[in-house]
């Protein structure tokens, strides 16, 4: 068996050459152009030395380009590299060369920046330029990418591969330099691309059982909203492919764009990363089409799903009201992990902390001592996950060791998500440790405070973090994007607030800002924060009163 990114796409062009397998607002393609398009391009990259094994950045925002050159890479054998389109240009000099980059597929708005940093990364050779009606100049020695494919072979002839081929995710790196994930291709399959089914646990038994199952069946369209270098929707993207799906890629968001595009194009199902943009989407169901003056339809809208970021009770609640015929869904994972657990979200769900999810067999939490903690214990551990786990981190042994660990002879990824196991078994989630808060001993989770806070209607966005404070440790604080015209204060949230979470867990500073600041996939940029508390003085402050 080769479960193969690139065999496993494949399996459904050969059964269902005819169908719509990427669409945006200009274009259609089908099965049999992505496998034209993705085999040229790939005898492209092969042709200016490209082999097995070196690393290829995508450096794009969601066009069906991004799409063919992924596939492209797959198909050569090659690792694809995702690259953050905000990166300033000491951040794409550190990924080009941290990954040892050779190739580079990029939007044309992008050429100045990478012109500037290709001279300080000379192993990045060859570049590939996708038109996007921009007239940015092309770096030197560039080929345009209609061009290259125009040159190049569509026939499939690239030999066998194995699922022992590489697929490398960087992360974000809102807490420190982004790190590249190393999977197996079947290993990562396994936790996100369907290779086990998410809802019961059972593993796909061949190759060809996905194309086969897409192949008797009418096809979905998907909308993965966030960027493609976000892992959650590359995944999504893969599956829809996987599965003779039709895949809508739209460059920009808004959250009237989202409603409008889902009506357009008929859209089944929509992934989202949480609340950066369910919020606006949200604004913008319940104003209405402002084209049309009318509610938009949604009307084949089967599921939203929300996974990697904080999704709020309070927007999971109003959802759920105006979506009744939408299956909507909250999930946790991480580039280390894949896919961990999962919660079908209903009317008033538990809202005690992060989401609450059943999590998968593969996935425990565990205490200090490397054992699994009782459930109804109260007791906070580490999410962790055995079995279909990275490789390591690339060209970081240190980082590997510390986050890849054994257990009584069992090897875990544990990349320091806290959570807490219920009686019944669900487990909820606290957060990510490396910014938890230590107020008076008591360790506080940013986004169950965020989440609390954003129940109140006149926030729009908020992050919570920790600043140095003489009695406490550490003081619990705010910075918050208020909806326009308003500025709550400290004892206006207070109260909403209490509803969800205890006293001591309530900021006791504001920040006002007009944005947030998010990673293009809606991921918290908590330095950001603490560099706004760190700025000036806080718009508002109350003395904590106790616990």
């Amino acid at each position: 068996m080769s479960y193969n990114i690139a065999d496993l796409v494949e399996h459904a062009i050969d059964l269902m050459p005819d169908r719509i397998a990427l669409a945006d607002d200009a274009r259609e393609i089908s099965y049999a152009q992505l496998e034209e398009r993705a085999n040229k391009l790939a005898h492209h990259l092969l042709e200016q030395g490209v082999r097995p094994g070196d690393k290829v950045g995508i450096y794009s925002r969601n066009t069906i380009e991004a799409i063919e050159a992924m596939i492209a890479v797959f198909k050569a054998r090659a690792v694809m590299i995702n690259v953050n389109y905000r990166y300033v240009e000491n951040e794409l000099q550190h990924i080009f060369e941290n990954s040892d980059m050779v190739a580079l597929v990029h939007e044309r708005r992008y050429g100045d920046k990478v012109a500037a940093v290709r001279a300080k990364v000379p192993a990045l050779r060859t570049l590939v330029v996708v038109e996007d009606g921009t007239d940015t100049p092309y770096p030197e020695g560039a080929v345009e990418y209609e061009a290259a494919l125009a040159a190049a072979s569509g026939e499939r002839d690239f030999g066998e591969r194995s699922p022992d081929d590489v697929y490398m995710l960087y992360t974000g790196g809102t807490t420190g330099l982004p790190k590249g994930v190393m999977w197996r291709q079947e290993d990562v399959w396994r936790v996100l691309g369907g290779g086990i089914n998410f809802m019961t646990g059972e593993y796909v038994e061949t190759e060809y059982e996905l194309a086969e199952q897409g192949a008797a069946n009418p096809g979905l369209t998907r909308f993965p909203i966030p960027p493609m270098i976000h892992g959650g929707s590359q995944w999504a993207s893969f599956q829809s492919l996987f599965g003779g799906g039709k895949l809508v890629m739209i460059p920009e968001f808004s959250g009237h764009g989202v409603w409008q595009h889902i009506d357009r194009h008929t859209i089944n199902v929509v992934f989202i990363t949480g609340d950066a943009m369910a919020r606006p989407m949200l604004d913008a169901l319940i104003e209405g089409n402002p084209e049309t003056g009318k509610p938009y339809e949604h009307s084949a809208l089967y599921a939203l799903a929300s996974s990697a970021a904080l999704f709020s009770p309070s927007l999971k609640d109003k959802y759920v009201e105006l979506l009744p015929n939408t299956m909507i869904t909250d999930s946790i994972g991480s580039s280390e992990t894949g896919f961990a657990g999962l919660s079908i979200v209903a009317k008033g769900s538990a809202s005690d902390g992060g989401p609450r999810v059943k999590i998968d067999a593969s996935t425990s939490v565990l205490g200090e001592d490397g054992k699994p903690v009782e459930p109804g214990s109260g007791q906070i551990g580490i999410l962790a996950r055995k079995g279909h786990i990275p490789l390591g981190y690339y060209n970081d042994p240190v980082k590997t060791a510390a986050t890849f660990r054994e257990y009584d002879g069992v090897r875990y990824s544990i990349p320091g998500d806290y959570a807490r196991v219920e009686e019944d078994g669900s487990v909820t989630m606290l957060g990510r440790g490396s910014v938890s808060i230590n107020s008076g001993g008591e360790k506080i989770f940013p986004e169950e405070v965020e989440g609390a806070l954003k129940a109140h209607p006149d926030v729009f966005d908020a992050l919570v973090v920790g600043v140095p404070d003489e009695r406490w440790g550490q003081r619990v604080v705010a910075v918050v994007q208020p909806r326009d015209g308003a500025k709550p204060t400290l004892a206006e949230l207070h109260p909403t607030m209490c509803e969800s979470i205890a006293r001591y867990k309530l900021p006791r500073s504001l920040w006002f800002v007009d944005e947030i600041k998010r990673s293009p996939a809606g991921k918290p940029d908590y330095r950001w924060a603490k560099e706004q508390t760190e700025a000036r003085p806080a718009d508002e402050h109350a003395e904590a009163t106790g616990k």
